[in-house]
């Protein structure tokens, strides 16, 4: 089950998030989601695990398990290499042990002050604020993106993290069409009207965080997860199915790409069994009505500065 892009590629529906997957984990869970079926794993050079990425899938490339043109690999930019696009691609190519990627997005929509190529770091001022570079505009960092695509280093590019506003100036600019925004939605952070604007205008939409971000953003952020909420412990005892699943299965109704991480074996092959099932319009506007607007991943927390704001 897959998307096409207005790139002409198709990205798998549902694929496997590395953020926060700790290095030593990640050879056995790549091969184990390549086993279950996972032919989609999204990457970030901020996550700080590409090498082990890299080592995983040359070693399931190496065994036969899977050919790299079955595979859709994303990664992204870091807002410290803005003015540094082609060298922080080849960097994460080289990490990751490919030719090519099937997707490159900009993580975020602000340019920081550079701090060597794929180091990822967030300087800040000292007054502990996020020294952002006001030289770099986001036009320019698009241009260096466009260029990826002519040199053949990446098939398809889009924006992470974008509003409407930023969205629809990306539109007017490019050459290249955004073929993907990767959002946080979920059912406590809907954002229907980014969501639907998209999608009109040919961009897919990636949900990050689907599943409301879960421990991992209530240890970071001390966010509340949508996992313990009634209505969807309710529907998944109706649909005989994990919580995790109704959400997965709603996302995916809604026309979103949805890419959840676990580090546990059960939950990923759980993750994935979200095919042989639908959600009736009526649950579907249900979920719908659980909307709180509660973004849970908040990085300011660590940057001094609301971007949100």
């Amino acid at each position: 089950m897959a998307v096409t892009l207005s790139s002409g590629f198709k990205m798998p529906l549902v694929g496997f998030g590395v953020w926060r997957v700790e290095g030593k984990d990640m050879k056995d869970l790549v091969i184990n989601a390549i086993k279950i079926g996972y032919r989609h794993f999204d990457c970030a050079a901020d996550y700080k695990n590409e090498t082990e990425v890299g080592e995983a899938l040359a070693g399931a490339f190496q065994s036969g398990l899977v050919k790299r043109e079955d595979l859709f690999i994303t990664t992204k930019l870091w807002n410290s290499d803005h003015g540094h696009v082609f060298e922080a691609c080849k960097d994460s190519l080289k990490k990751l042990q490919l030719d090519y990627l099937d997707l490159y997005l900009i993580h975020f929509p602000v340019a920081t002050k550079h701090t060597g190529v794929g180091t990822t770091d967030s300087a800040l001022d000292e007054d502990g604020v996020l020294e952002i570079d006001t030289t770099i505009s986001l036009e320019t960092t698009w241009r260096a993106m466009e260029d990826l695509v002519s040199k053949g280093l990446v098939r398809s590019i889009g924006i992470s993290n974008y509003d409407i506003f930023l969205t629809r100036d990306c539109l007017a600019y490019s050459k290249v069409k955004p073929a993907v925004n990767q959002i946080e939605t979920h059912p406590y952070f809907q954002r229907d009207s980014l969501v639907k604007f998209c999608l009109k205008h040919g961009v897919s939409i990636t949900a990050h965080t689907p599943l409301g971000g879960a421990a991992a953003n209530t240890e970071w952020f001390g966010s509340v997860s949508c996992l313990d909420d009634p209505v969807l412990k309710g529907l998944a005892a109706k649909y005989k199915r994990t919580v995790a699943q109704i959400v997965l299965r709603w996302g995916i109704q809604r026309n979103t790409v949805v890419i959840p991480k676990t580090s546990n074996l059960k939950r990923l092959e759980e993750n994935f069994q979200v095919f042989d099932f639908e959600l009736t319009k009526e649950d579907m506007d249900q979920i719908k009505s659980l909307d709180r607007k509660h973004r849970t991943n908040t990085p300011g927390k660590f940057w001094g500065i609301d971007l949100y704001a």
